[in-house]
């Protein structure tokens, strides 16, 4: 796996990254929300200079111009329900993909905070098939979801590649989604910390993405 961290570089990017970890600005759900979008447009950004490019004439009202575009076919994937504002992001720059949703969540065993497997119940995807495929996670913890949304769009056909395009992620989160998927994959990230808790939640992170997003679940 190629990992793009572009916490590596000092850019307007550091700033939605702090206000999302900041405690009294996660008050504001919009604002929160808003910070997510506005990284998967960077993001997007970045990863769009890696796509496949090809010339196309246009007419303008003086004359003609050759501009290289992406021709590429994607499908934007997110994961409910924490993935939905990083999926806008996504899809204000890339405008024309088709797009997929999946759920999943924690399931926990006897009650044990500590003890959980990830649950996928829900798919709703195109076919995948010699399309480029980009995966939306803002927290890349574990990396078990995103292993187990990858099992599950296996039945959709093989995408001739993968991006997974993540806010935060963990060390072992990454060094996990390394093993897991295929060697030609993109990681697009705005940061990388350390350690996760007990529970599996990133340190220091910023808390639950769609808790924080959405407001709380019961």
């Amino acid at each position: 796996m190629v990992v793009h961290n572009l916490e590596s570089e000092n850019s307007i990017l550091n700033q939605f990254i702090l206000e999302l970890r900041d405690v009294e600005v996660q008050k504001d759900a919009m604002r929160f929300r808003k910070n997510i979008e506005r990284i998967g447009e960077v993001l997007s950004y970045e990863l769009s200079k890696t796509l496949q490019y090809a010339d196309k004439t246009i007419r303008t009202p003086l004359g003609t111009k050759k501009i290289s575009v992406f021709n590429d076919e994607l499908v934007l994937c997110s994961i409910l329900r924490a993935g939905l504002p990083l999926h806008q992001g996504l899809l204000n720059y890339f405008d024309k993909a088709e797009n997929a949703f999946i759920s999943a969540y924690r399931d926990h065993k006897n009650d044990d905070e500590d003890d959980f497997e990830v649950v996928v119940n829900y798919l709703a995807s195109p076919s995948l098939q010699d399309k480029t495929l980009i995966l939306a996670d803002p927290m890349l913890a574990t990396g078990k979801t995103l292993e187990n949304t990858y099992r599950a769009m296996k039945d959709h056909g093989d995408p001739k590649q993968i991006h997974i395009v993540a806010v935060i992620g963990s060390e072992q989160g990454v060094s996990y989604a390394k093993r897991v998927f295929p060697e030609n994959t993109h990681l697009w990230i705005a940061a990388i910390d350390e350690k996760l808790s007990s529970r599996s939640y990133i340190i220091p992170g910023l808390g639950d993405a769609g808790d924080l997003s959405f407001g709380m679940k019961i």
